[in-house]
């Protein structure tokens, strides 16, 4: 069985070799805002697609979309680990934002994972505008794991939380160094 890929195939914009996609979000940022809120964006697929994808050693990248199927993945796995810790929502909320928020690297930098597949930025330009696009993934993407894990409860669902051990393709956003 192969690996859900990204929908997003007519995207024009590009940073580096990553799609600029349309997301459905109030953070600024780069990124256009989806002006339709019925329909989904990256994040919503690729929180649907995280519990089959999670189990892929490896990924066929087909269009610049899966790039960032595949970093939002990731950083998927790198939000559930915080939200081992078992704690309240709230304090959930504020450890995603912490990890959102924190220094991480991008494309082309020494401590980024899947340098082999991502472009490095063209110019320092991009590299900032990468950042930014990056960041604004990671803090959409936390907020919302963060209302499917919790629901309405003020405890993780454990349907959720089994995921947390696993490594999509055997990689990980943050080396052991950085955990918090």
């Amino acid at each position: 069985m192969p690996a859900y890929h990204s929908s997003f195939t007519n995207s024009k914009l590009k940073i580096a070799n990553m799609a600029l996609l349309p997301l459905r979000t109030q953070i600024r940022g780069p990124a256009p805002k989806e002006t339709n809120p019925e329909a989904g964006d990256i994040i919503d697929e690729a929180i649907t697609y995280f519990k089959a994808n999670i189990f892929f050693k490896s990924f066929d990248i087909r269009n610049d979309a899966d790039r960032v199927l595949i970093y939002i993945t990731l950083y998927i796995s790198e939000c559930l680990r915080v939200l081992l810790k078992g704690q309240s929502k709230i304090q959930a909320l504020k450890d995603l934002d912490t990890l959102a928020n924190s220094k991480f690297d991008i494309p082309g930098e020494a401590g980024f994972p899947l340098n082999s597949v991502y472009a490095r930025p063209s110019s320092p330009k991009e590299a900032d505008d990468l950042r930014a696009y990056l960041k604004q993934i990671r803090i959409e993407t936390g907020l919302r794991i963060c209302n499917k894990v919790y629901g309405d409860e003020d405890k993780p669902s454990k349907w959720w939380l089994c995921f947390a051990r696993k490594r999509f393709m055997d990689k990980t956003l943050i080396s052991l160094g950085q955990m918090i």
